[in-house]
């Protein structure tokens, strides 16, 4: 599956090597956002870890938050309800997220389409690693199996906002699983989660794994990368 253009659709490709607060991430996103909607940017995507966080996305009900809000961020952790699709969620270090800031019709028919591309970047990676990762009907991500049957390794939450996406796809590479036990991920239950390290009974490194998520995103989405530092994001927002 790649979008059928001829010529690679520029974009900027922004990594953070440190875990990032959610909301710092957040206001970027609503800035690259806005500089593309009003022609002065490029399609974008951001790929960084985040400090511990629990989302609670549009269709967040009370029994999925398991143990409630406030022992949520009794754990250390933030919590916050955000606008995009799914149930609640937890970030972390050791998982990889993307939040691709794209113009929609230069890649996809429609977000259903687009939620396809994205899983599909995130099975080839996989597979790299000798990892086969799977769609599940009506449920947005990606998913192995394994000995205990099937477990979610990916998810992905999206937004439309004016033809402009926002959100995106969240990888268990290394990350300490613990915290999804506290809440029913995604709002489905019964599930389990697992990671890139747990299935392979391995760590690993975090940075190989980015490489290969932007290196099959740009060949899925047909986009050539520009690489820029997050120290120039930062002073070009000034």
């Amino acid at each position: 599956m790649s979008f059928a253009r001829q010529n690679p659709q520029p974009g900027t490709l922004v990594r953070f090597r440190h875990p990032v607060p959610y909301m710092e991430s957040w206001g970027l996103q609503q800035q690259l956002h806005a500089e593309l909607l009003s022609g002065a940017g490029k399609d974008s995507l951001l790929l960084l870890e985040h400090q511990p966080v629990y989302t609670m996305g549009r269709r967040t009900e009370s029994a999925h938050m398991g143990i409630g809000e406030t022992a949520l961020k009794q754990t250390g952790a933030s919590v916050y309800a955000v606008n995009r699709g799914g149930s609640i969620t937890y970030h972390g270090p050791g998982q990889l997220i993307g939040y691709p800031i794209l113009q929609l019709a230069h890649y996809a028919t429609g977000p259903k389409t687009y939620v396809q591309l994205l899983e599909e970047v995130l099975i080839r990676t996989l597979t790299c690693w000798g990892i086969r990762g799977h769609r599940v009907d009506r449920s947005p991500g990606v998913w192995v199996r394994d000995d205990q049957g099937e477990a979610k390794i990916a998810a992905i939450g999206v937004r439309l906002e004016q033809g402009i996406t926002l959100h995106g796809f969240a990888l268990n590479v290394n990350l300490d699983l613990t915290p999804f036990s506290l809440i029913t991920p995604c709002g489905l239950a019964q599930s389990r989660t697992t990671s890139v390290a747990n299935l392979l009974q391995s760590e690993i490194p975090l940075e190989r794994i980015a490489d290969q998520i932007a290196e099959t995103f740009s060949t899925v989405f047909n986009i050539a990368w520009t690489h820029i530092t997050v120290d120039s994001m930062a002073s070009r927002a000034c």
